[in-house]
């Protein structure tokens, strides 16, 4: 039986005076990987942030409807936005590691949240760097900047970050397209891993990348969600004539 995880319900939202949702319904079971694929501007990563209150940080943002998270809702008053992204790790577009060695960027979240025991977190830097594939990599030059890896591996950095406080849920935006094939082929060998303890929202332009590594697609255009459905489905037989003509490119 799936459990529901991320149940968004009649959203609207707005930028100032601009509707950059429109009346958008989802629901994401739980250890699944759902992507968003669709034009640029068209709400995709606008909605992601929601999932975690990034959207709180510019000014003038308005939102209507409702977003749960393990059933509650993340809108309410009283909500701690910190412990909420605790449980929602967030990596973004391009790499962005802090000026710091390579441990210290995966204990950093650790650290910030009070945990002063150093074994422990000797231990959680070697689980996560193991469970983002980098172990093996960077296990001899911890003490190194993090600066100092390939961007593929910085992006696994990150992940590993991200997953360091132990969240439930990685909200990725457009994670490999700063990337070259190779350093793609591993992320999504990663997102492939995680999701058995993790479910995972990913943004992608990519649509080979959303057909290899997503359950379930949602389309966005101009700020609805036209269709959202088994991938499969989404890429060989869509409901709605707008999908088909994106997946094909028959488009804009």
């Amino acid at each position: 039986m799936s459990t529901v995880k991320i149940d968004a319900r009649d959203v609207n939202f707005w930028y100032g005076g601009f509707q950059a949702l429109k009346n958008i319904s989802m629901q994401i079971e739980d250890k699944s990987v759902v992507a968003f694929i669709g034009p640029s501007g068209c709400g995709k990563s606008t909605f992601l942030r929601l999932f975690n209150r990034m959207n709180d940080l510019i000014p003038g943002c308005r939102l209507e409807g409702e977003v749960q998270i393990d059933g509650q809702d993340i809108y309410a008053k009283g909500v701690e936005v910190d412990e909420l992204r605790k449980n929602v790790g967030m990596v973004f577009q391009r790499p962005n590691p802090f000026p710091k060695s390579i441990f210290e960027n995966v204990a950093y979240g650790l650290r910030v949240n009070g945990i002063k025991d150093n074994s422990f977190i000797r231990q959680r830097v070697e689980e996560t760097l193991k469970g983002a594939a980098l172990w093996d990599e960077v296990k001899d030059k911890l003490k190194e900047s993090a600066y100092a890896l390939s961007g593929g591996q910085q992006q696994r950095l990150c992940i590993a970050r991200a997953m360091a406080v132990s969240p439930s849920i990685l909200l990725m935006d457009e994670p490999a397209s700063a990337l070259d094939p190779i350093s793609t082929a591993k992320v999504e060998e990663l997102i492939h891993e995680l999701k058995k303890e993790y479910t995972i929202v990913i943004v992608t332009h990519n649509m080979q990348q959303a057909a290899r590594i997503s359950d379930k697609t949602a389309f966005f255009y101009m700020g609805q969600m036209i269709e959202f459905d088994v991938t499969k489905k989404i890429f060989t037989n869509p409901d709605k004539e707008a999908t088909q003509n994106y997946i094909t490119g028959r488009f804009g």
